[in-house]
Order: C-alpha cells, then sequence, then structure tokens
C-alpha cells in the first residue's frame, strides 16, 4: 500500500519545497498576464501559431498553394519548427486557441525560473541561488513576454536546461548525452543554440584536465570520445528534421531557411541595424524554392558585407543597441494585437518600466566577477567596482544612454581570470558563453529588444553572483 503521507512529506522535503514555490510564484502572474491580455497572435506570433495549427490537423509544417486554381501542399520551414511543434502537439490534444497558447507559454516561463535556479545551484549558494531564481520568476518583462506566442521563452527554458545537466555533473558521459540532446532540441527552437556546443566541449576538457594541462594519448581518446558523444548526440535531435527538408524542400536546411534572409536583412544597402522588411528589387527576384531563395539572400548579403566592410562593421553598435538598450517588444506586440487596450501614455510607461527594470539587472550582471576579496586582490576588486560604477554614471549622464556595452562586459569579465579568483564553474561559464553567443549573433545579422530575453536568466544569475565572499569562504559560492 503507498504511503502518501510520506511520500507527500518527501516532495516537501527541504531540497523540494523551494522550487515548488518558485513555480507557483511564477506562474500566478504569467497565467493572469496570459489568460488576460493575450490576443491573436501577430507578427511573427502569427506564422508560429499558423505553424502549429497545421501541425495539429496532421498537415505537418506547411501551408497551402493555389496552383491552376487547386490548393496544393507545401512544406515550409522558413522558421525553426520546435515552438510550432511544441504548440501544435497541445493544439491537437485542446483545441487551437489562444488560451491554450497562453497556458503552454506561462508554464514554459514559469519553467525558466526553475532553470535558472537550478544551474544557479551548482555554482552560487543556496540563497543566492534563489534570488536569481526570484528575479527571472518576477522579471516584469518575462511576465508580460508569456502573453506573446513567441519563440524565446522555450528557446531559454531547453538551453539553461541543457547547461543545467552538464554543470550538475562534469564530466559524467550519461549527463553528457542527455545535456548534449536538450542542446539539440533548443536548436530546433532557435538555431543558434549549437554555438553553444564548443563551449559545453570545453567544459569537458577543463573536467578532465582537472586543473592540469597534460596531454597525453589517454587524455586525448577521453576527449574525443566526449566530443564524439556531445556531437552525435547534439545533432540526434536535428538530424530527422533536416533529412525530411532534404526530402521534400527544394534542397537541403539543417533546420530553417532564415539565415541568408537575417544577414542580408543586416548587410544591405538600406540596413539600419533592425528589422528591415526585404523586397525582391533588393537582389533576388528569380528564385522559386525556400532553400534557393535562402541561399540567394546568403551570397546577397556576403556579397554586400564584401563591397562594405566598414559600413558593415559601422552597424554593429547599433545593431547590440537595438537588442540591449531597451525593451519594448512586448508591449509593441499587444498594443498591435489590441490597440484599444493599450494607449499611447499607457505603453510608453509600461515600455518605460520594463527597461529599467531590463537595464538595471544588465548593469548588475557585470558585477559577477566583482567578489569581497582580500589581501592584495581585494585592490583589484575595488578597482573593477570603481570602474563599473564609473562607466555606469557616464553612460545615465549621457544625453541618450547607451547600455549594450554592459553586455559585452558581463560576457567577457567571467572568461577573463582575476586575482582572488579561481577557475569559474560551469554555471557562471555556461551563462557567459550563452550571452557571448547572442551578442556575435546579433552582431553579424541584425538587432531586436526581443532577442535579449534569451538571456535575461543569465543577467539575473550572474547579478545574484555579485560582490561574493571571498574564495573559501562559502564551498557553495562562485569563487
Amino acid at each position: 500500500m503507498i504511503d502518501f503521507r510520506a511520500a507527500i512529506n518527501k516532495a516537501l522535503s527541504r531540497k523540494a519545497w523551494f522550487p515548488i514555490a518558485l513555480f507557483a510564484v511564477a506562474l500566478a502572474p504569467r497565467l493572469f498576464v496570459a489568460l488576460n491580455w493575450a490576443e491573436e497572435p501577430v507578427w511573427d506570433g502569427h506564422y508560429y501559431d499558423f505553424g502549429a495549427r497545421r501541425i495539429a490537423e496532421g498537415f505537418g509544417y506547411s501551408d497551402d498553394i493555389v496552383v491552376g486554381g487547386i490548393k496544393v501542399w507545401h512544406p515550409w520551414c522558413h522558421y525553426p519548427v520546435g515552438y510550432s511543434a511544441l504548440l501544435g502537439f497541445f493544439y491537437r490534444i485542446f483545441g487551437a486557441s489562444s488560451v491554450v497558447a497562453a497556458f503552454v507559454n506561462a508554464v514554459v516561463g514559469s519553467l525558466v525560473a526553475i532553470a535558472t535556479y537550478g544551474l544557479a545551484r551548482t555554482g552560487l549558494s543556496e540563497p543566492r541561488a534563489r534570488l536569481a531564481g526570484v528575479i527571472v520568476a518576477l522579471h516584469p518583462g518575462l511576465i508580460l513576454y508569456s502573453a506573446l506566442v513567441m519563440t524565446e521563452p522555450l528557446a531559454t527554458l531547453a538551453t539553461l536546461t541543457s547547461f543545467w545537466l552538464a554543470a550538475r555533473r562534469p564530466g559524467n558521459v550519461k549527463w553528457l548525452s542527455v545535456s548534449a540532446f536538450v542542446l539539440g532540441l533548443a536548436a530546433l527552437v532557435r538555431p543558434q543554440a549549437l554555438l553553444c556546443l564548443p563551449f559545453l566541449a570545453f567544459v569537458e576538457a577543463r573536467h578532465l584536465f582537472s586543473g592540469k594541462f597534460h596531454l597525453s594519448w589517454s587524455w586525448t581518446r577521453a576527449f574525443a570520445l566526449r566530443v564524439s558523444i556531445l556531437a552525435i548526440c547534439t545533432f540526434a535531435p536535428v538530424a530527422p528534421w533536416t533529412a525530411r527538408n532534404c526530402k521534400v524542400m527544394d534542397a537541403c536546411a539543417l533546420v530553417s531557411t532564415n539565415g541568408g534572409w537575417n544577414l542580408a536583412i543586416g548587410a544591405f544597402p538600406r540596413a539600419t541595424g533592425r528589422f528591415e522588411t526585404l523586397r525582391s528589387s533588393d537582389g533576388c527576384s528569380d528564385v522559386t524554392g525556400q532553400v534557393q531563395q535562402d541561399r540567394c539572400w546568403l551570397a546577397y548579403g556576403i556579397d554586400q558585407i564584401k563591397r562594405e566592410p566598414k559600413r558593415w562593421l559601422g552597424l554593429i553598435p547599433t545593431k547590440l543597441s537595438h537588442t540591449f538598450d531597451h525593451e519594448s517588444f512586448a508591449v509593441g506586440y499587444l498594443k498591435e494585437a489590441r490597440p484599444s487596450a493599450w494607449t499611447e501614455e499607457k505603453a510608453k510607461n509600461v515600455r518605460a518600466a520594463m527597461t529599467t527594470s531590463h537595464v538595471s539587472l544588465l548593469v548588475l550582471a557585470c558585477f559577477a566577477v566583482v567578489t569581497r576579496a582580500r589581501d592584495r586582490a581585494r585592490w583589484v576588486h575595488l578597482a573593477l567596482l570603481a570602474a563599473i560604477v564609473l562607466f555606469a554614471s557616464y553612460v545615465l549622464m549621457a544625453k541618450i544612454p547607451s547600455f549594450w556595452p554592459f553586455a559585452l562586459i558581463a560576457a567577457a569579465l567571467p572568461l577573463v581570470p582575476l586575482p582572488g579568483s579561481s577557475e569559474r564553474p560551469p554555471a557562471v561559464f555556461l551563462s557567459a558563453a550563452l550571452l557571448l553567443t547572442t551578442c556575435v549573433t546579433h552582431a553579424i545579422f541584425f538587432g531586436e529588444d526581443r532577442y535579449h530575453m534569451v538571456v535575461t536568466p543569465v543577467f539575473a544569475l550572474l547579478a545574484a553572483a555579485s560582490l561574493r565572499p571571498p574564495k573559501g569562504a562559502h564551498a557553495r559560492e562562485v569563487v
């Protein structure tokens, strides 16, 4: 006979009560916002919802085109399939509606808080890990985002879960395999997740070194085995989708066919550093298939970069500014979906509040490597603290503040060895890697503030690590 009381007590044990409470705290405001503010999907959300409905109806990731007056099934993969596939699964069971999408988004967003807490626990003390989770649970931008039919929360959840698994048991082949597989699932939602694969390999290499470089045949063989496992398990969930694309599209596509499109947007003569609509008159008018079109735009974008490299490089600060300097996409999305509910004054005030919350967290993330060090190292950390504070003051006094440099600082500093600090634990290293790959991606392509939503939990984790005790003061602190 099952002892339900013992089962409940175990579930509510000292280790389990906080994640359960954190999920509840995160879910309540997300459900309220999602169920009361969500409307028919707009912008990219329209296509994610459309793809999900087609999948739920049994037509796969596709649309219909009219040929000779007859509707013909037409395969599609312009956008990554992962988010639409998840929505399609729940649409199939509960019916395709905005309520179902809102509930899924609220649950996914709440699980992001759990993943952040779990990842933080592998490198921070319990109180600091809890703080990171609470920041994510109550972050106004992340709460409001749950009303949007967009991919960022799911991409964040999958990527952070992969990092959590890798950081929890470095060197364990089973955990490494599952971590890599989850990273592959993340790539089906956000293909640039694959850029994190080398960093997972580096974490394994550092674990094998055990702090000492001793290159040998046995070490090389062990590392090669782990890299092979990483690659195989990461591409295991991606390969079937790639095979599908090779079979039904006009040519092979790894995940989606918007990479060349996005490169052209960031490089063509009318580029502004953010999204601009491409027209056939811009350069790719004589194409038919989706893959052919994407390859045409890729070649076009590369050609534009070669022609005017200085102009393309000069757009990088603007692209990063559009990505990190403000937080307004969610408000614009909801206002587009239901204009009557959003006056200009209301939209302006909510944007300002969200932006203030975002940039504050971004600046705090830069203090992740600043510790209350002792002896000579103390002066290095005090100098670093003063430099960040002075730079933040300078930015705030500017006529038009620009906060994107703080994203680069927050990404770079955890990778730099400092006096009084030992090697960064995998949780901090991988968090910085995700932020770094995000910066590089949008410096190359183009920027929009919605793209920083994927790394907002990273900002929370790094902010929670700020001004920690000196090395050795606490076994669970980041050192």
